[in-house]
């Protein structure tokens, strides 16, 4: 092969996908229970948003960011009314949000008059591949090999508020950065209260609270937003992933203070916010609206608890079941990595992440008879492993 070999890739190739099924090459249908890592929460080959991006395609694709495009406008006044936010930055990518996140950071803390700005980020956190967000992420492991990494980063417990309080006195902090749940480090869930007492101690100490939302938006957790389960709001939310079901975008929406603080020459992107990639978050949203689908992943993630409850609460080697919307995360004792292949001989895509941590993201529009086939073989894939 040509490509770089930085990927480990299973022994399947897809052609074709139509909701949340997927053929390989050889026909073999396989249940989706994984979304393209939490991308296509609507599906693959959803029709309303193949129908967009079929007639922007034949429209208008790319002009750039030097004129104005209609359908970025469109999104993100959308995104605006959704979330209670100011304004919005597109991009490509979740990382490239979590980018123009720490720009902000930075830009606000050096308008504060500090000479080092600082951002609190948490152990077991995933926020990019790019060296900021690397170095922001709380796993050593993806870290190693590209030191030197960036400076301007303190770290803490995850949902540890005390470990954040005992920062107060440190004058260089200017931001916390936090998932809303932990994602990629195994489906970490933290107290009711986390975000409201972040937002307690960033409004005492003139800090900015920034989400990282781009595995937790756009419907995952039962809300538009996992911040939205709670009545604060953020001065920054980053997101992409399911804003496009499988288009790459990636947003970055601000307010208040800091609401304007990215000025012409200060960021940008080439294709960030183009026509094409606006179209199909636009058909995204529509469609999240329109067919109620935020009910919808409510009614799944208890179906999802009940089932897995009452199949793995007994069996020794289960450490915990984790569930927060179609975010689902079964913690073993022991390593089990090898469950993705065994999954897939009995078509089924699953994740495994953390080492010990069966991770699920099927799409919002799973119907109950595929909820409960993936609850079936999983559980009993893991009771075959834990013997």
């Amino acid at each position: 092969m040509s490509t770089m070999p930085n990927y480990t890739r299973l022994p399947v190739t897809f052609v074709k996908g139509e909701g949340a099924w997927l053929w390989d090459t050889q026909g073999k249908r396989y249940l989706d229970a994984l979304s393209g890592i939490a991308v296509c929460g609507l599906g693959h080959a959803h029709p309303t948003v193949t129908t967009a991006i079929c007639e922007q395609a034949g429209e208008l694709l790319h002009t750039s960011n030097l004129y104005n495009i209609p359908n970025q406008q469109e999104l993100a006044e959308t995104l605006v009314q959704i979330t209670k936010m100011e304004r919005a930055f597109f991009c490509n990518s979740g990382a490239e949000a979590n980018e123009a996140a720490l720009k902000i950071a930075r830009l606000y803390g050096h308008q504060q008059g500090y000479d080092k700005p600082t951002v609190i980020v948490t152990e077991g956190s995933f926020h990019g591949r790019t060296l900021a967000t690397l170095t922001a992420t709380g796993n050593p492991k993806v870290q190693q090999g590209f030191e030197p990494l960036v400076e301007g980063f303190v770290r803490v417990p995850y949902n540890d508020i005390e470990a954040i309080a005992k920062l107060s006195d440190n004058s260089k902090i200017v931001a916390v950065l936090v998932e809303p749940v932990i994602g990629e480090g195994g489906i970490s869930i933290p107290a009711d209260d986390y975000l409201v007492e972040l937002r307690n101690l960033c409004d005492q100490n003139n800090w900015l609270l920034m989400l990282d939302e781009i595995q937790t938006g756009m419907g995952r957790t039962g809300k538009w937003f996992a911040f939205q389960h709670t009545n604060i709001l953020p001065d920054v939310i980053t997101l992409a992933k399911g804003l496009g079901n499988g288009v790459p975008i990636g947003s970055c929406l601000t307010r208040g203070k800091i609401a304007d603080i990215l000025q012409p020459g200060t960021h940008g992107s080439t294709f960030g916010g183009n026509p094409l990639a606006c179209k199909a978050a636009l058909a995204v949203i529509n469609t999240i609206q329109q067919d109620n689908l935020l009910s919808r992943v409510q009614e799944l993630s208890k179906r999802f608890k009940q089932g897995f409850e009452n199949n793995l609460t007994d069996i020794g080697g289960v450490k915990e079941i984790r569930i927060k919307g179609l975010m689902i995360g079964i913690e073993l004792e022991q390593a089990c990595s090898q469950l993705v292949v065994k999954a897939l001989e009995h078509n089924l895509l699953i994740n495994v992440t953390a080492e010990r941590v069966i991770r699920l993201l099927p799409p919002l529009i799973l119907t109950n008879e595929q909820a409960d086939e993936i609850i079936s073989t999983v559980s009993n894939l893991v009771k075959e492993e834990l013997g």
